[in-house]
């Protein structure tokens, strides 16, 4: 029987069933024989015959053209699968990723548990979307540490034409990839300045809804850098005066390397 199945606003889940009939199945939804159904958790709502699914904030839908922060899952074949977040799994072929001829085990260039950075090419709300790595900047991410934040909150963290992550990566000389699915890799000298990165960047998360949010960020920053500066003047007064007295330790910068191989 005709007839949509839901109340407005109502909360529904990944393949629950909302309307038969003469209605048009529009985000978040997907149709299958006539029917209407749910393709993801969120709110649910009728516009005209229209039936669409709102995505509760924090809930990844993957768009052409947006670059993603992926952890690959499985080597099956010529493709990799890959965890993008959200109710959805990615996959991304070897021809879309490698320069030909490549060996037949694609593991041996990537596999289970490495990060990459992809764009999504296609998406489908049955098979999923579709990664590609040939563009610039895609690339297996090495080193660094993932971030988790609200995907809603990604263009507040990009800011207009890149302003606000490009004065954090300058203030912070820190390397960050942000993906428009909610993940942020970053690559910072030592662990204090990630400490202050990390502190950003929920910052931004947290008032994303405020005026003169770039100011406030650069304060703190430089507030955190004034602080880190203090504390190491401290820490060396000690050492220097050892140094004078002939009596101090030699340290290795070993510790400061990085590794920046790529398969």
């Amino acid at each position: 029987m005709a007839g949509t199945y839901f109340q407005k606003r109502e909360l529904v889940v990944p393949g629950q069933l909302l309307a038969e009939g003469r209605y048009r199945a529009s985000v978040g939804t997907y149709s299958q024989n006539g029917r209407i159904y749910s393709s993801l958790v969120g709110l649910a709502e009728l516009r005209g015959n229209t039936v669409k699914v709102v995505p509760l904030e924090g809930v990844y839908i993957p768009r052409e053209g947006d670059l993603v922060i992926g952890t690959i899952l499985m080597v099956a074949g010529n493709n990799w699968k890959v965890d993008i977040g959200g109710p959805y799994q990615a996959s991304l072929h070897a021809n879309n990723a490698l320069r030909r001829p490549y060996d037949e085990d694609i593991s041996r260039y990537m596999d289970i548990g490495d990060v990459i950075a992809a764009e999504v090419i296609a998406f489908d709300r049955n098979t999923g979307p579709f990664l590609s790595m040939k563009g610039r900047g895609l690339r297996r991410l090495t080193d660094g540490m993932i971030l988790e934040v609200s995907p809603a909150k990604i263009p507040r963290i990009i800011g207009r034409r890149g302003s606000m992550i490009s004065m954090i990566k300058s203030r912070l000389r820190i390397q960050t990839v942000v993906g428009q699915n909610g993940r942020i890799w970053i690559r910072a000298p030592d662990i204090p300045t990630l400490r202050i990165a990390i502190k950003a960047f929920r910052m931004i998360e947290d008032q994303a809804h405020t005026t003169k949010l770039t100011d406030r960020v650069s304060a703190m920053i430089d507030g955190e850098l004034a602080k880190l500066k203090g504390s190491e003047t401290s820490t060396d007064e000690p050492e220097e005066r050892a140094a004078e007295s002939g009596t101090s330790d030699e340290s290795s910068d070993d510790d400061n390397k990085e590794d920046v191989s790529e398969k």
